[in-house]
C-alpha cells in the first residue's frame, strides 16, 4: 500500500490514518481489474448518493448507500478483514488508542 504525506499508510498497510483515525485499507490481493472495477461502482453510488439528497429522494438515498456499503465491502474497506493473521481489526479507532500508536505518535507533524 502506498503511503502519503496526507494520509499515512501503517508499517503493515491494512489502515491508512486520516485525522488520527484508521481506516481500513482495500484488500491488496484483489486484481487490478477487479480493484478499478469496484472502485469506479463505488464512486458512482457516491454520486448517486448526493443526487438523492439533492432531490430529497430518501428511497434512493437508502438504495444509493447500500450500492456504497456494497461495494465497500468488496473491495474489503467493511466487513470480514482479509487479512489471515487473526489480527483484531481497528477500523475507525483512534490511533493513539490501538497498537498502532507508537507508529503514529513517531510520525513526523503535518500541516
Amino acid at each position: 500500500m502506498p503511503s502519503s504525506d496526507k494520509h499515512p499508510t501503517t508499517p503493515d498497510g491494512r489502515y491508512f490514518v486520516v485525522s488520527g483515525r484508521l481506516w481500513r485499507a482495500s484488500n491488496p490481493n484483489l486484481a487490478p481489474e477487479e480493484r478499478q472495477h469496484l472502485v469506479d461502482r463505488l464512486m458512482r453510488a457516491r454520486r448517486d448518493v448526493g443526487a438523492a439528497l439533492k432531490a430529497r429522494d430518501s428511497d434512493a438515498e437508502r438504495s444509493a448507500r447500500g450500492a456504497v456499503d456494497a461495494a465497500k465491502r468488496a473491495l474489503g474497506e467493511r466487513g470480514p478483514v482479509w487479512w489471515t493473521d487473526g489480527a483484531p481489526d481497528f477500523n475507525r479507532r483512534m490511533a493513539a488508542n490501538t497498537p498502532y500508536a507508537d507508529w503514529f505518535a513517531a510520525l513526523p507533524p503535518r500541516s
